[in-house]
């Protein structure tokens, strides 16, 4: 069994929140092997980058997906948000999430 990834923990998160915007950080957390406080972390690192917008329903967040805004790569400029985790994550890749 390998220890590593693909992705980081940033993309990991944005897949998360790409199946189910209204995720909870515990079952983040949960699934990514990861201490709430992380994702809490990564998720504000996420906000304050502009990729994604979080809005509070009640006592939970909706979190959306900026999927047009082009990736933070410097090699994959050309490639927007939305067409990697379209890849991934089996959605629509012009849709904001």
């Amino acid at each position: 069994m390998t220890n590593w990834s693909f992705l980081t923990n940033h993309g990991r998160i944005l897949l998360c929140v790409a199946h189910d915007p209204e995720v909870r950080l515990r079952d983040i957390a949960a699934s990514l092997n990861i201490t709430e406080r992380s994702a809490f972390g990564i998720l504000a690192d996420l906000a304050a980058a502009g990729y994604v917008v979080k809005e509070k329903d009640g006592r939970r967040n909706r979190y959306h997906i900026q999927a047009h805004l082009p990736l933070p790569e410097p090699v994959g400029r050309e490639s927007t948000v939305g067409e990697v985790l379209a890849l991934l994550a089996d959605t629509d890749a012009t849709a904001t999430f």
